[in-house]
C-alpha cells in the first residue's frame, strides 16, 4: 500500500488560504453582526453563515463540491421554517399552563431557596437593576450561543463524516419534533410571563436574557434578538427548555468518543445554559429537566430504530 504524503509546500499554502479566507468570514460576520443583528429566528440564515464559513475554511474546493451543501443542507433549513412557524401557533389550543410549573419549582427547590422559585431567588440576589454585571455578558453569550452551537457542530460533522452528519441530524430533528407536539400539547409559559401585571404578577422576576449586550458594545445584537422574543416566537413555548435540551443532545452526542475525565469539562455547557435559563427568567427548573429527560428518550429511541435498520439491512443483503 502506498501512501500519498503531502509537500510541505502545499501544507503551508493551505494554511494560508485558509487564514486568510476564515480572516475575511469573521470580519464579514463581526460587521453583519453588528448592524444587522444575531442570525437567531431564520434557520436559513444561520445556516447561510455556516456554508461561507464552510467556503472560507475550504476554499480549496472546486464549486460542485461547495454546493453539495446546498443539496444535504436545504431539506433541512426548510423543515425548520416549519417548525419555527408552527411553534408560534402552538399556544392556540389550549390556555397556557403556569401554577402547576410555580408549585413544583417551589416544591423541588422551596427547602434551599426559602420557599421562592429558583429564578425568583437567584435575581434577588445577583440581579440589580439598570447594572450589568459581568456574569450577565456571560449569561448573554451563552444564552445565544444555543442558535449557534448546534448547527456549527452539524456543520463540522458534514465536513468530516457524513455518516456522523445524518446520526447527529436525526436526533436533532426528533428532538424538534417532539418537543413542538409538547408545545401544542402543553403550552407552558415562563418565569417572566408569570411576573408580569397583565398574568396576576406571580412571581417577582425580570426578562434579562438580552441585557450583557450592551456591555459589551453590541445594541444592535440585543435590539434584534429581543425583537425576535417579541414578534418570532411563542411566549408559552417554555416545556420543555429546547435551549438546555440542544446544549445536552450537543454534549451527549460526543461523550462516547472522549474520555470520562474530559465529561466534567463539556457537560459544564449544558449546566451553564441551565443557569442562564433559569437567572434570565426564560425558563422554570422542571422545564429543563424535562428537556433532558427528552433528550435521554431521543437517543434510546433513535439508537433502537438504527439498529434495527442496521439488522434488517445486513439481514437482507445476507445471500
Amino acid at each position: 500500500m502506498t501512501t500519498t504524503l503531502t509537500p510541505p509546500s502545499e501544507k503551508s499554502d493551505l494554511r494560508q488560504r485558509r487564514i486568510i479566507g476564515m480572516s475575511v468570514w469573521t470580519v464579514v460576520f463581526a460587521v453583519g453582526t453588528y448592524f444587522i443583528g444575531v442570525p437567531t429566528s431564520d434557520p436559513l440564515i444561520a445556516f447561510g453563515w455556516l456554508w461561507l464559513a464552510t467556503v472560507a475554511w475550504n476554499n480549496h474546493w472546486p464549486i460542485k463540491r461547495h454546493l453539495l451543501f446546498l443539496r444535504d443542507w436545504l431539506p433541512i433549513s426548510l423543515l425548520l421554517i416549519v417548525y419555527n412557524v408552527s411553534r408560534g401557533y402552538a399556544d392556540d389550543l389550549f390556555a397556557p399552563h403556569v401554577h402547576e410549573l410555580i408549585d413544583t419549582d417551589r416544591f423541588l427547590w422551596g427547602w434551599l431557596t426559602g420557599g421562592e422559585v429558583p429564578t425568583q431567588w437567584l435575581q434577588h440576589h445577583l440581579y440589580r437593576p439598570g447594572v450589568v454585571q459581568w456574569w450577565e455578558v456571560v449569561v448573554s453569550l451563552v444564552y445565544f450561543s444555543h442558535f449557534l452551537t448546534v448547527p456549527t457542530i452539524a456543520v463540522l460533522l458534514w465536513m468530516r463524516s457524513r455518516a456522523q452528519w445524518a446520526r447527529f441530524m436525526r436526533r436533532w430533528f426528533t428532538l424538534c419534533v417532539i418537543g413542538l407536539v409538547t408545545y401544542f400539547l402543553y403550552p407552558a409559559a415562563p418565569p417572566w410571563w408569570a411576573a408580569e401585571p397583565e398574568h396576576g404578577s406571580l412571581i417577582a422576576a425580570t426578562r434579562i436574557s438580552t441585557n450583557g449586550w450592551d456591555a459589551i458594545g453590541l445594541h444592535g445584537a440585543g435590539n434584534t434578538l429581543n425583537a425576535l422574543q417579541v414578534e418570532a416566537s411563542n411566549p408559552v413555548a417554555a416545556m420543555p427548555s429546547l435551549h438546555t435540551a440542544f446544549a445536552m443532545m450537543a454534549v451527549a452526542f460526543f461523550l462516547p468518543y472522549v474520555r470520562r475525565r474530559w465529561w466534567p469539562l463539556l457537560l459544564a455547557y449544558p449546566l451553564a445554559m441551565t443557569f442562564t435559563l433559569v437567572y434570565s427568567a426564560e425558563h422554570w427548573v422542571i422545564d429543563v429537566l424535562v428537556g433532558w429527560a427528552y433528550v435521554g428518550l431521543v437517543f434510546l429511541a433513535v439508537g433502537a430504530a438504527e439498529r434495527r435498520w442496521t439488522a434488517r439491512h445486513e439481514l437482507g443483503s445476507t445471500p
